[in-house]
C-alpha cells in the first residue's frame, strides 16, 4: 500500500488508516482476524478512542507484538485537564503500550469548542513533554470543522489535523473553501492531514441497518473506489481512516491499495455525480459509542 509522509511527524503512513471503531462490538477473535488482514494489506497506522466500545480492549493484546511497525493514534473527548491525563494513562494501560505516537483532541466542531477545551490541549502538550505521546493533533466531524482546525493550528503548535472529506461534502462551496484554506496552512506549517467519512452515502431511513455505521455507507465497489480515489487525489491529504464496520474494511483496503490519481476534470465529474446524494453532517453521526466529555 502506498505511504505518504504525515507532515512533521515524519512517519510514512499508509494511505488507509485502520479505524478502530470497527472493533467496537466484535469478539477478540474477530478483531484479531481483521487486524491481521489490515496489517497484511500494508496498514501501518491505527486510530483508536476510548469511546469506541470494546476497541481498546480488543486491540490491547494485538499491539505489543507489532508495536514497532505501527503508528498508534489515540484521542480524548474530555475538556477537564485532569480527565485528559487520567484517560491517557488508562488508554495506554488498556492498549498495553508505553507511548502514543499521536494523541488528539477529539471531536472539535467549532471555534467556540476550542475556547472550551483550551486546558485539555495544554494537558496533551504536557503529556507529550512527559513522553506519553510523541505528537499532538486535533479531530472533528462537522461542517465547521475545517474552519475550527485552521484556527486551532494558528493558536497551538499542533502536528496533525483530521476532518471529514468525501465527494458530497466537497460539493458544498463553503466547506470546500474552508478545507482548501486549511490545506494551504497545513502545507505551510508541515502539518499532517488525515481524513474521515469517505464512505457516507446517506441516512439509513426506515429500513434495517446492515452495517454498524451510524450512516448508510457505500458498499458498491465502483462507488467506493471513486470516493477513495477522490479523497486521495486532493493535494495535501496523506490518508483516510477506514469506516467503523468490519465488513467495510476489506473493500476500502482494496480501493486504497492501488489508488488512482484523478485529474481535476475527473474530480469535478465525481463531485457532480455524488452531489445529488443526501448531505449528512458527520458531527451528527459519530461512530463514538459513548459520551465521554468530562
Amino acid at each position: 500500500m502506498e505511504r505518504r509522509r504525515l507532515g512533521r511527524t515524519k512517519h510514512d503512513s499508509s494511505v488507509a488508516v485502520l479505524g478502530a471503531a470497527t472493533f467496537a462490538d466484535c469478539t477478540p477473535e474477530q478483531a484479531a482476524k481483521t487486524f491481521d488482514q489490515a496489517f497484511r494489506a500494508g496498514i501501518n497506522h491505527v486510530d483508536v478512542a476510548p469511546t469506541y466500545g470494546e476497541a481498546e480492549r480488543n486491540l490491547g493484546p494485538l499491539l505489543p507484538e507489532r508495536r514497532d511497525a505501527l503508528f498508534v493514534a489515540g484521542k480524548s473527548h474530555r475538556s477537564d485537564p485532569d480527565g485528559v491525563r487520567a484517560q491517557i494513562g488508562e488508554s495506554l494501560a488498556t492498549l498495553q503500550i508505553d507511548q502514543f505516537d499521536l494523541y488528539q483532541l477529539h471531536g472539535v466542531t467549532s471555534v467556540d469548542q476550542l475556547d472550551e477545551r483550551k486546558a485539555a490541549v495544554e494537558a496533551m502538550f504536557e503529556a507529550r513533554d512527559a513522553g506519553l505521546t510523541r505528537f499532538v493533533g486535533i479531530t472533528g466531524h462537522g461542517l465547521e470543522t475545517a474552519a475550527a482546525q485552521l484556527e486551532a493550528i494558528r493558536r497551538w503548535d499542533l502536528d496533525t489535523v483530521m476532518f471529514p472529506l468525501n465527494p458530497r461534502l466537497w460539493s458544498e462551496p463553503d466547506y470546500r473553501r474552508d478545507v482548501n484554506a486549511l490545506l494551504v496552512e497545513c502545507r505551510t506549517r508541515n502539518i499532517g492531514v488525515q481524513t474521515v467519512h469517505v464512505a457516507i452515502r446517506g441516512p439509513w431511513g426506515a429500513g434495517a441497518r446492515t452495517e454498524r455505521t451510524s450512516y448508510r455507507p457505500y458498499t458498491d465497489p465502483d462507488r467506493l473506489k471513486a470516493a477513495v480515489d477522490f479523497v486521495l487525489s486532493i493535494g495535501g491529504v496523506q490518508c483516510l481512516v477506514t469506516p467503523g464496520d468490519r465488513s467495510l474494511v476489506a473493500p476500502v483496503l482494496a480501493a486504497a491499495t492501488k489508488p488512482t490519481f484523478l485529474s481535476d476534470r475527473k474530480r469535478r465529474a465525481i463531485v457532480a455525480d455524488f452531489a445529488g446524494d443526501t448531505l449528512i453532517v458527520p458531527s451528527d453521526l459519530s461512530d463514538d459509542l459513548g459520551d465521554d466529555t468530562a
